[in-house]
């Protein structure tokens, strides 16, 4: 079973979601008892775990935190655990703890996600030093992608117009041109740029053009105008 710790005597609530858990996952059992008692010293919340299935099965994962996990142990080894985290597209930062033979197996891991190994015997201070670094890490990851989820949020407050006249502009096309190629006067543009900047709470187009690329393809919020009527549909100004 885990076992949290939460350090006595903070002020703060012992079940603050929002705190972030350094989960400590290693079959050494004095292992784990030391790193929890540095970590807890330290100010930082602890849950502790004795297999990689364990913990997989009991912990809750969406929380914000860090991982230190043991690369070599009976039954599910480090390196599964963190193949089964990226499968679940889990982006909790992973810090490997590894014996010198196991290096090579660390540096693997890392060409897979992990941020960090840590060499057994550890320094008491360096291992704290790496925890909070992939602690703010984790903090800052989370903090982007709620910013893009937000984004998403607005880019959905669009009409279809809106939407395929931002892509454009995004594209670098300007106003008459944008007018020329869905036959409407470039007014009828301008005034769906005013509507579309509002709406995107932008007030440059430089800045319109960093937040569309925030949720570009390559983003883990990907969206696109493909769901809504093409440029091409819209209908042309009469006469």
């Amino acid at each position: 079973m885990p076992m949290p710790t939460q350090v006595p005597h903070t002020g703060i609530a012992k079940s603050a979601p929002s705190a972030p858990v350094v989960f400590v996952v290693d079959d050494d059992d004095l292992m784990r008892a030391a790193l929890q008692r540095l970590l807890v010293h330290a100010g930082l919340t602890v849950e502790q775990y004795a297999s990689g299935a364990e913990f997989l099965a009991q912990a809750k994962l969406d929380r914000p935190g860090c991982l230190l996990l043991d690369v070599s142990m009976p039954g599910m080894s480090g390196l599964e655990v963190q193949a089964r985290l990226n499968q679940l597209r889990l982006g909790l930062p992973v810090v490997f703890l590894t014996g010198s033979s196991h290096i090579p197996i660390a540096v693997a891991a890392m060409r897979e996600g992990a941020v960090d190994f840590i060499e057994k015997p550890f320094d008491n201070d360096d291992v704290v030093n790496r925890v909070r670094k992939a602690i703010a890490r984790d903090d800052h990851k989370r903090s982007d992608e709620q910013d893009k989820q937000a984004v998403v949020e607005r880019l959905n407050s669009l009409t279809p117009r809106e939407c395929g006249v931002m892509e454009l502009v995004v594209a670098g096309k300007t106003s008459k041109e944008i007018a020329r190629a869905l036959g409407v006067s470039p007014r009828t543009i301008e005034i769906h740029r005013v509507h579309l900047m509002e709406k995107m709470s932008v007030p440059t187009l430089a800045a319109l053009v960093r937040m569309r690329l925030m949720v570009g393809e390559s983003s883990s919020h990907p969206w696109s105008c493909e769901h809504r009527d093409a440029p091409k549909n819209f209908p042309k100004k009469p006469g």
